[in-house]
């Protein structure tokens, strides 16, 4: 098996290249709906993350208010660090449970893990190879406002909290830049997968 990280900044094209190496035969692990699980009612970060924020972050269903808890964060780097360090466990045992079954259903698989925060984590080192997206900031500004309908300065709010794409292409074995079309963008995810294939 070949364990291959996916990471980049926000709104750099993660999502779309993940969906490419899944195209081509590749298992995927999305963190970000890992996370979603595990803080849905009754999930293990669940109880701590409202005992921790209180209640004022539930919807009336009782769900964890996601965008409210997420302009409480990315605005106070200690209680990120807080959350983080609740969901990220929780997170990485459902990673592992789902890494031993896609292996068992497949020795020679290619395992992709989807991850905005692979680096920052210490995460990637638990990787054979690591795929990085960037885009120069401006597409990520205008991306994310479109994406999540989110003002210029939230948007700028959570580029600043992640490391820098440039600090983050020290730690990269493939870079996939997605400034040009989605065309340009999968002939390069075909070549990566390529690599992929010849290393797994």
């Amino acid at each position: 098996m070949l364990r291959v990280g996916l990471t980049g900044g926000y709104a750099t094209g993660k999502s779309f290249v993940a969906s490419e190496l899944e195209k081509r035969g590749c298992f995927l692990i999305y963190a970000d709906r890992l996370g979603h699980e595990v803080m849905a009612p009754g999930g293990p970060a669940y109880a701590p993350i409202v005992e921790l924020f209180g209640v004022g972050i539930l919807c009336e269903d009782g769900a964890i208010d996601r965008k409210r808890l997420a302009g409480i964060v990315f605005a106070n780097e200690a209680l990120l660090e807080k959350l983080n360090g609740i969901v990220h466990p929780a997170v990485f045992d459902r990673e592992e449970a789902l890494l031993g079954q896609y292996v068992a259903q497949d020795p020679h698989a290619i395992v992709v893990m989807e991850s905005a925060i692979l680096i920052e984590a210490g995460r990637y080192k638990a990787f054979d190879r690591l795929i990085l997206t960037t885009c120069s900031e401006s597409l990520q500004v205008s991306r994310g406002m479109k994406r999540d309908r989110l003002p210029r300065s939230e948007v700028l709010k959570r580029i600043r909290s992640q490391m820098p794409l440039d600090e983050k292409k020290k730690f990269a074995h493939f870079i996939i830049n997605t400034t040009g079309s989605k065309a340009e963008t999968a002939a390069q995810v075909a070549v990566v997968y390529q690599s992929l294939k010849s290393l797994a």
